[in-house]
């Protein structure tokens, strides 16, 4: 009995989150009309490692971006710190902090840095290249607030600082970010949920978009191109999880073996819904192997990962590794520290 009401939340959530995709034609995905893409990439090695499903899963700082309300599991301070070899010689880094302020209030900060890595200037005279290098570099600075309402109800606010430097041209503004975890108490499992990247449109400006005129239109013989408007790639995800095997489990009850599957359906403004799957095995809560799908994504596809958790004096280390397959485009892999003390 417990095991067909299991498989029949499964498939519900599954449903909702996908059942839509095949039914929405190609021509209103909005493909490409949001500003800074590079927000949706994933960040944390326990994340990819789970196929991108962390909104129910995330706990702690690394968990972030995925949701606020992530940051309401700290016991008390801890600092991640990660690094990932992306496709095309892109990199991106992580360093985030967080802390527990007492009476069920905690607060995080998460900064995210992408470096494309050099690229040579081109123009219509020099379609080779001029001699010279420039780097598009995003940034994007989170600032956390999360607080414990009961023993079963966690929920966090993120005000997220954005900027994107393309050569001459670049952008800045600030965006909000909410989520919440919930432990229903039905069967074991946890619904998390969060909205990410609301904020006003974009506009991109500088000096590349100046255009030399006749003074008689400007006394500086200069003008500024006005470029469009752009939104953020704002998100919705839901998402489940369930500890099927574990001590708190209520489905196989073991003292030292964990099996957690988690589910997370994504749904932002600029693509059709997706999602991810994950599954995570702990030995004693030292040692972990991981493995995940994402669904319904345009290139990501099998991520794996693996981790391993060191205690001692009362410091917490751990270190985490991640594998995604990103299919026409490449493999990356991800590598990520923390210290909780």
């Amino acid at each position: 009995m417990i095991i067909r009401h299991f498989v029949i939340v499964i498939l519900t959530v599954c449903s909702l989150a996908f059942g839509q995709v095949a039914t929405i034609p190609d021509v209103v995905t909005k493909v490409a009309t949001s500003a800074c893409n590079w927000l949706k990439l994933e960040t944390s090695a326990r994340a990819i490692g789970l196929g991108g499903a962390y909104v129910a899963a995330g706990e702690g700082v690394s968990g972030i971006p995925y949701n606020p309300a992530s940051v309401a599991f700290l016991k008390g301070q801890e600092t991640y710190i990660s690094r990932s070899n992306y496709i095309a010689g892109i990199t991106h880094n992580v360093i985030a902090y967080g802390a527990k302020l007492g009476g069920g209030n905690y607060i995080g900060f998460h900064l995210f840095y992408l470096d494309s890595g050099p690229m040579e200037v081109t123009n219509e005279w020099y379609p080779d290249g001029t001699g010279e290098d420039f780097k598009v570099i995003s940034m994007s600075f989170r600032t956390t607030y999360a607080r414990r309402l009961t023993d079963r109800l966690k929920v966090g606010m993120t005000l997220n600082y954005i900027r994107d430097e393309i050569y001459t041209v670049g952008m800045q503004t600030v965006a909000v970010d909410i989520g919440s975890n919930f432990d229903t108490g039905i069967f074991g499992f946890i619904l998390g949920m969060s909205v990410s990247n609301f904020g006003p449109e974009v506009r991109y400006g500088g000096e590349g978009l100046n255009v030399v005129v006749p003074e008689e239109y400007d006394v500086d013989s200069t003008l500024a191109r006005v470029t469009g408007s752009f939104s953020l790639p704002m998100s919705f995800r839901l998402g489940i999880k369930n500890d099927i095997m574990g001590p708190g489990s209520v489905f196989f009850r073991s003292q030292f073996h964990r099996l957690s599957l988690s589910v997370d359906g994504i749904n932002p403004i600029d693509y059709t819904v997706y999602g991810g799957f994950g599954c995570e095995y702990s030995w004693r809560e030292l040692g972990f192997l991981r493995v995940g799908m994402h669904l319904g994504h345009d290139t990501a596809e099998l991520s794996a990962g693996a981790g391993i958790r060191i205690v001692a004096r009362g410091v917490e280390v751990s270190v985490d590794y991640a594998y995604v397959n990103y299919g026409i485009l490449d493999v990356t892999h991800q590598f990520g520290i923390g210290l909780g003390f």
